[in-house]
């Protein structure tokens, strides 16, 4: 399993830049319109069948919501921000443990492992015992995490104390859409989401930035050790604020959390293996075991009421393409957020520093239209708003891809915020659109859902890059430029199919 690395041009970035730019741990409803004509509706949000009752209260009141929302964003900006400067700090780190570049990868591996095996069952648990719960859980588990982190001194030591920081980050990425739906008034639901992908958008752009400057004064254990007091300050005032939910009460079942970790390493890693073309055996028999898994899981889980992977939400169309989407969409972000050091050092001719500043509009673009588009997403359609800017999206990446030679670096910067500027404009109303999909005591299954989705698409996208890095083609960033431009029109398509599934 590989993540990407901040703006490194070199062999692993592949690897290292896997989830930095995630962002996006968000959560979607839709809102009716009912005073529009007959004519305008497809252009409008539609009912939510998993809004609150009557008799349920619509979210929190102030002053505790916004405390909540607080809470919510810090433990966001925590899994974020950690991600980014373990990132920028690999090389160091390596050289201080004494260990190689390609062993060092494991600190990045062992993090994103932990969290994308365990996404779906610690949302299944949350439908069952209550979101609250599991969220304070995880922030607590991260902390001690972090704590362990700036504790180690070996490589051992250090790679499992990040296996339990991306527990601890699992618990808080799976319930965090459920939180927000729960705490945010219905009416309000989009501006939340928006400024949610604000706060990711922020800690994403000045991650490198905040880990140069701690390395400059203290040495790299600090990097985790800011985690321990913020994650208690968030945990304080978490058990005060976060809204309390009813938990179904159910059972988990162990066999199929114990089946979801295995398909889901086993295809991860064994796609990636071969993707780098090294030890194809062996990759091949991890992915093998892991479709063998996920068979049997699918299998198992067909047929119950509330099974751990979604199955039943899948069956919603609405649901069904705006999980469509969101893989497609995910996967050309990072299929060209990979590429572009790369193109940009080998194609372009510019240095580290000056790669990293060409970079910076695309993560302030999205967290400038994320409060708009999150706004618009709660009186306008998801498919309408995300069509639009994947549209736009693609024209970015379109025009990255042609970039003629000898570009200057406003040229190069503009094309970049025009990408960022249609990427953001998808994440809010799709999100919004996911979770509002699923029933209310199903939005932490829905929340797990959404983050899996990240996930799997950015594992896509990596894997894509390094098939295409070892054909040997002559200019492959280029190629993953123009590939990403592709899928991201397709994401658009998926989008605007929303419409006409509407209207039948």
């Amino acid at each position: 399993m590989v993540r990407q690395a901040d703006n490194a041009p070199h062999t692993h970035t592949i690897q290292a830049r896997y989830d930095e730019t995630t962002a996006a741990l968000t959560l979607a409803t839709e809102l009716t319109t009912t005073t529009l004509s007959p004519g305008m509706a497809s252009l409008t949000a539609s009912p939510d069948p998993g809004a609150a009752a009557p008799h349920e209260a619509d979210g929190l009141p102030t002053p505790r919501r916004y405390w909540a929302m607080l809470t919510i964003w810090l433990a966001i900006g925590l899994s974020v921000l950690d991600g980014a400067i373990a990132n920028v700090a690999l090389p160091t780190i390596a050289r201080d443990l004494g260990t190689d570049p390609a062993s060092s990868i494991w600190i990045i591996n062992a993090y994103q492992l932990a969290v994308v095996v365990t996404l779906l069952p610690l949302a299944s648990v949350g439908d069952k015992v209550g979101y609250k719960r599991v969220y304070m859980v995880g922030i607590a588990v991260f902390t001690l995490g972090s704590m362990a982190c700036a504790l180690s001194h070996t490589l051992a030591q250090l790679t499992a104390a990040r296996v339990l920081q991306g527990l601890g980050a699992a618990g808080v990425m799976s319930i965090n859409a459920a939180l927000v739906r729960f705490t945010t008034p219905h009416r309000l639901l989009g501006r939340a989401i928006g400024t949610n992908a604000l706060v990711i958008a922020v800690v994403t752009a000045a991650g490198p930035s905040i880990a140069a400057a701690i390395l400059g004064v203290a040495s790299w254990p600090w990097l985790f050790a800011v985690n321990v007091p913020i994650g208690i300050l968030t945990i304080a005032v978490a058990g005060r604020a976060l809204p309390q939910t009813p938990g179904s009460r159910g059972r988990l079942d162990f066999i199929a959390a114990t089946l979801n970790v295995m398909a889901f390493a086993g295809v991860i890693l064994g796609v990636e293996g071969l993707a780098r073309g090294g030890a194809a055996a062996q990759s091949a028999a991890l992915l093998l075991s892991g479709l063998a898994a996920g068979a049997l899981l699918v299998r198992r889980e067909l047929g119950e009421p509330a099974p751990m992977v979604p199955i039943d939400l899948l069956k919603i169309p609405s649901m069904r393409l705006s999980v469509a989407t969101s893989v497609s969409t995910w996967a050309a972000q990072m299929l060209a957020f990979v590429a572009l050091p790369f193109y940009l050092q080998d194609v372009a001719g510019r240095g580290v520093v000056e790669i990293g500043l060409l970079m910076t509009p695309w993560p302030l673009a999205v967290g400038l239209m994320a409060p708009l588009s999150g706004r618009l997403a709660d009186k306008h359609s998801a498919g309408v708003l995300c069509g639009a800017g994947l549209a736009v999206f693609a024209v970015g990446l379109g025009l990255l891809a042609m970039l003629p030679a000898g570009a200057s670096n406003a040229d190069i910067v503009w094309r970049m915020v025009v990408c960022g500027a249609g990427f953001g404009f998808f994440q809010a109303p799709n999100n919004r659109a996911l979770v509002s999909a699923a029933p209310r005591n199903r939005s932490g299954a829905a929340g797990g859902v959404l983050a899996t989705c990240r996930l799997l698409g950015q594992t896509i996208g990596a894997a894509t890059l390094a098939v295409l890095f070892h054909l040997g083609m002559a200019h492959p960033t280029v190629s993953a430029l123009g590939i990403a431009a592709a899928v991201a029109a397709l994401a658009s398509g998926f989008s605007l199919m929303r419409l006409r599934q509407r209207s039948t």
